[in-house]
This record gives structure tokens, sequence and C-alpha cells, in this order.
């Protein structure tokens, strides 16, 4: 069951998928659609999940349940997996990669492999005060307040000199 992102509660759960690149406008429409969809059928066990998504900077998928309405199961959550697979079939993306991480520069937004992030780390390309994307943040509240944060706020700090 569909509803807007903003309507969700602050404690509903959220996976943040992040693109390799940025989606195209068009991109952004089709995957805008498939998402509401998709969560209009998302059920836990046959009973409905109050979910929505978001996108942010173009290039990072959010999906939201309101766990207030139903938990998610393991197979509500492999059913999510699969759509965010198809998605990256269909648009020749890599949303999963977790071995990508993300930081801004200026308004820019840059990916690079674990190991090149460490490498800039140690080189002070990347420093304490980078802004980083924690996407093993797990709330809506967390995502909206802990996302976006200097690396030495997060589990990157332990790649800092």
């Amino acid at each position: 069951m569909f509803t807007e992102y903003k309507n969700l509660p602050n404690n509903s759960r959220v996976w943040i998928y992040q693109s390799n690149r940025e989606f195209t406008d068009t991109e952004i429409e089709i995957i805008s659609e498939k998402a509401v969809d998709f969560i209009n059928q998302w059920t836990r066990h046959g009973d409905d999940l109050k979910g929505s998504f978001t996108i942010k900077y173009n290039q990072f998928l959010v999906l939201a349940v309101d766990e207030s309405f139903n938990n998610v199961s393991g197979c509500s959550i492999d059913s999510s997996v699969r759509f965010v697979q198809q998605l990256e079939n269909e648009f020749q993306l890599d949303l999963m990669n977790k071995m990508n991480v993300t930081f801004k520069d200026g308004d820019n937004i840059n990916l690079l492999k674990l190991a090149d992030f460490q490498k800039f780390a140690k080189e002070q390309k990347i420093t304490s005060e980078t802004i980083v994307f924690n996407n093993m943040v797990d709330t809506k509240e967390d995502f909206e307040n802990n996302w976006e944060i200097p690396a030495n706020q997060s589990w990157h700090k332990r790649f800092l000199v």
C-alpha cells in the first residue's frame, strides 16, 4: 500500500540503494512508476505493507516501510531485493554494490570503490570534514538526520588519517 514518503512515521524502516551513476529524468519517471506499483503489491505473508520511496540526488533510491502498520518479513525483504535487481537489469545500473562509497565534493556526488576511498583518505583528499553518505542508517529519522554527515561521524572514519 503506497503512501507519500513525507507521511511515513520517523521510525519507518529504510533501505538505501546507491546507483553507480545518476538516473536520467526519464529513468526517474519510470523508476517512480515502478516503485509505486511494487509498493502497492508489496506484502508480508499476504498482509499489505505501508511503504514508500524517495529518490535523492538522482542517484539514491530509498525504499521505506511503516513497521507500526505491519512488520516486514524475510520474504518481503527478498521481494524488494528482486524489485531492485529488476531495476538494475532494465536500466543497466549497479544499485546493490556495498563496496561502492559515495561522498560530496561541493555539490558533486562522487562514487568510489572502497579501495579507492581508502587511498583518497590516506592521501587526505578525503578528510574528517568530507560529507559522506552513511547508507547504513535504517530508519527514516536516521536517514533524514544522519545520512549526510562528516566522515569522522560515520563508519568511514576508520579510513581517515
